[in-house]
């Protein structure tokens, strides 16, 4: 159950991350996949992450502590087209620079269930794999098709981005899929959880 988020922090490139604190789940995806949307479902709270219609909103990373004991975060949107090169590159190095940081513990790549996988949204992949995150695929907007076709169409949609092809087809309007990704970053949590106190353990051996 998630009973309290509230907003943490934000920072850019060269900006400091807060202290680590448990678990650490990201939402990555295109501008205007629903990330937003996303966070505030899953808390709870149509207000703790701004959403607008404007694509490119998100431009820092923006974390959210959940439950006093582990973040959730937002990544930038990719793929903006109205951005400038220069922009567009210093989003994709911020977020190049957090995946590689060591301090993910999952992350939801979102795509949207009405559409083939972006060329951005293929790259953006590669960059999970290359860093070994691990990851879950939601597929965004479900509510926009039949109820019949959305489980296929997110399949297909993670197949076409060259992941194996499952991906959880995710509405916030209709509160599809919230549940199953409740219990994910619940399984994340707890299994965070046993690391630290194995580490912890093993720290007080050596002592």
């Amino acid at each position: 159950m998630i009973k309290k988020a509230v907003f943490e922090t934000s920072t850019g490139i060269g900006g400091k991350y807060p202290e680590q604190c448990g678990a650490e789940i990201a939402m990555v995806g295109k501008s205007n996949v629903g990330k937003s949307s996303l966070i505030n479902s899953l808390c709870n709270n149509s207000k703790l992450a701004r959403t607008s219609s404007t694509p490119g909103k998100t431009r820092l990373i923006n974390f959210f502590k959940v439950n006093g004991e582990f973040y959730i975060v937002d990544l930038p949107g990719y793929g903006f087209a109205k951005a400038s090169k220069t922009e567009q590159k210093s989003w994709g190095g911020l977020i190049e620079s957090y995946l590689s940081s060591g301090r993910l513990s999952h992350i939801f790549m979102l795509l949207d269930i009405r559409h083939p996988p972006t060329e951005e949204d293929k790259m953006m992949f590669r960059w999970i794999l290359y860093y070994g995150v691990p990851f879950t695929l939601v597929a965004t907007k479900a509510d926009k098709l039949a109820k019949s076709k959305r489980a296929a169409a997110a399949n297909l949609a993670a197949k076409l981005l060259g992941a194996p092809p499952f991906a959880i087809p995710f509405s916030a309007e209709s509160k599809q899929g919230r549940d199953e990704l409740i219990k994910r970053i619940g399984d994340i949590v707890a299994e965070e959880r046993k690391i630290c106190i194995k580490s912890e353990s093993a720290i007080d051996i050596t002592q």
